[in-house]
């Protein structure tokens, strides 16, 4: 029985996922979540008691998984500025993965103050991977430079994810420059 309950809830996930990156936060409904995975309207409720429940439960499950794959690429980089690079390419690469556009969107919507204190402390984990990384190059105060590096980071996001007319290589050789160099170019 507890199996069967946790594969209904990752499938579940998966559906919120999909519905998230294909049609942002107003396509995450439960009738919408129960189509999608077979369960009746009212089994969803038996999982999740609200939107906010759903999407508190993807960022547990999603930014750590994220937040990994842009450690491992920090990891691989042999200097500072190395690690910088890395930060910022390996989060605009993540952009097209399903699991990433459904942040995005959950990030976007309006939540209650639990999922978006959630949000809030992954994305905290994220910028305190680089504060490290800031410091060696010499920032006086790479705590603030890592908050800032994420809000390049962030636009250039949000840029790829709008369909800009820039292609997505260009906006990441840009945001990679502008972490490294910034605005000189």
């Amino acid at each position: 029985m507890a199996e069967h309950r946790s594969m209904q809830r990752a499938a579940l996930l998966d559906a919120a996922r999909s519905l998230l990156s294909e049609g942002g936060t107003e396509a995450l409904t439960f009738p919408a979540l129960a189509e999608r995975t077979g369960l009746a309207r009212s089994s969803v409720y038996e999982y999740f008691r609200s939107r906010a429940a759903v999407v508190e439960e993807l960022c547990e499950v999603d930014f750590p998984v994220w937040a990994a794959d842009v450690s491992a690429a920090m990891e691989r980089a042999g200097s500072a500025e190395g690690k910088v690079e890395a930060y910022v390419r390996q989060q605009l690469a993540l952009v097209g993965d399903r699991r990433h556009r459904a942040v995005v969107a959950i990030s976007a919507s309006e939540l209650d103050a639990g999922a978006r204190e959630k949000i809030r402390a992954a994305h905290g984990g994220l910028v305190a991977m680089i504060v490290e990384a800031l410091a060696e190059m010499g920032h006086a105060e790479p705590r603030l430079a890592a908050m800032l590096l994420q809000g390049v980071v962030d636009a250039a996001v949000r840029r790829i994810e709008l369909g800009a007319a820039e292609d997505p290589s260009v906006i990441t050789e840009a945001a990679v420059s502008m972490a490294l160099r910034g605005v000189e170019g």
